[in-house]
């Protein structure tokens, strides 16, 4: 019993080293799939580039949000998105997700777009 009350401390011990948000095993490809099956593409289309036609679905690519906060937001969001809870997106899906779109290439600033810029 001393032994596995140990090895839980030591483990414990570990995990409070790691930064908070940190997403040790988060997987991009895992978390394509898992974007995909949970629905995100339908308003988040499928780079989390936003809608075009409506404002409900968000641009989501590369949010500034750290895992923490998104992970907080999937679970209790504010606005027309229905939340997400633990039993429906497992914690490591939602870590897969956020991995998947931090992945996303960042849009070009409109300065680097030579039709945009007047270049």
């Amino acid at each position: 019993m001393q032994f596995v009350r140990v090895h839980l401390q030591l483990a414990a011990v570990a995990v409070s080293l790691v930064a908070p948000g940190t997403a040790l095993a988060a997987s991009a490809e895992n978390g394509k799939t898992a974007y995909v099956k949970n629905g995100c593409w339908q308003c988040h289309g499928y780079e989390g580039q936003g809608s075009v036609t409506t404002s409900a679905g968000r641009v989501i690519a590369g949010t500034p949000l750290p895992a923490d906060a998104f992970s907080a937001y999937v679970r209790r969001p504010s606005g027309a998105m229905p939340p997400f809870s633990a039993a429906i997106l497992p914690d490591v899906d939602l870590a897969d997700i956020y991995a998947y779109l931090e992945a996303r290439p960042k849009p070009k600033s409109s300065k680097d777009i030579p039709l945009l810029s007047g270049q």
